[in-house]
């Protein structure tokens, strides 16, 4: 009986040595940080200041579907300020390619409102960071409980995302009570396109998808740029941007957006002033 329990502790002894050898990984993964390699790498390892009155960040916390999580980003700045916003950068800290996209704000559009669709990985921390006129970069954050929206599957077959790539949809919205020409109003362009992470497998062939997606959009009013968009593998399938900015009293409105394949899509659409 004292040999039984002798070899018992022993075995025992020793699953507890290889459990804490593979345990002791999985800690420090969890508990690992990547935002300040992303600062470098991202931004050249800039100084950060507090932007909780420059940029908000709305998220669910806990998405429904982690392939198109929203994401709501809107400006802070009080009237009275005489800075602007110049860009926002949108991080999801652990998705493979971290930088969703950078949005660049047109100087006299007065963007204030940016919303879209994206990809979430795993549970992680979203940075928006927002480069002002005085040059220096103010940053918030909001942590989202998701996984698994690079590699989930598309929603759309592949002869049917063929069918619609390239296809773009406009739609003018105006706030109650604005009146039709300089007034603030909100514009969505949607553009059919399967946006492939790369991560994505084929359910026939067992093999991953090649990467494939908008990596450009460019928004105008007339000629004044409204918004420019640089794009990665997290913005999800069929891209979709909404912005709140203010009418120059345009008679049209452009979108030119490409992908990483080289192709163009460009369409324009007349403005209708009284803006519904």
């Amino acid at each position: 009986m004292a040999r039984y329990r002798l070899r018992l502790l022993c075995i025992a002894g020793l699953l507890t040595i290889a459990l804490g050898v593979h345990l002791a990984p999985a800690a420090s993964t969890d508990a690992y940080d990547p935002w300040p390699g992303l600062v470098q790498d991202i931004f050249n390892d800039r100084q950060m200041n507090d932007g909780s009155d420059v940029i908000g960040i709305e998220m669910p916390s806990r998405a429904e579907d982690a392939a198109i999580v929203p994401v709501t980003l809107r400006t802070r700045l009080s009237p009275g300020d005489s800075r602007h916003v110049r860009t926002i950068t949108l991080v999801i800290d652990q998705n493979p390619a971290p930088m969703a996209a950078k949005f660049t704000l047109g100087p006299d559009s007065n963007v204030t409102e940016i919303s879209t669709r994206v990809r979430v990985n795993s549970y992680t921390n979203v940075h928006a960071v927002a480069e002002l006129s005085d040059g220096k970069l103010y940053m918030t954050k909001i942590y989202v409980k998701a996984s698994g929206g690079c590699s989930a599957p598309a929603a759309k077959n592949a002869e049917e995302a063929k069918a619609r790539l390239g296809q773009m949809r406009y739609r003018q919205f105006a706030r109650t009570g604005q009146g039709p020409a300089s007034a603030t109003r909100e514009a969505q362009i949607m553009i059919g396109h399967p946006n492939n992470s790369g991560l994505q497998m084929n359910q026939v062939t067992q093999l991953y998808i090649p990467a494939f997606f908008v990596n450009e959009l460019r928004l105008w009013q007339d000629d004044s740029p409204v918004l420019a968009m640089e794009g990665g593998i997290s913005i999800s399938e069929d891209p979709n941007i909404r912005i709140t900015y203010v009418s120059n009293g345009a008679k049209r409105f452009r979108a030119e957006a490409k992908d990483t394949d080289g192709h163009v899509f460009q369409h324009e659409w007349k403005v209708d002033d009284s803006g519904t």
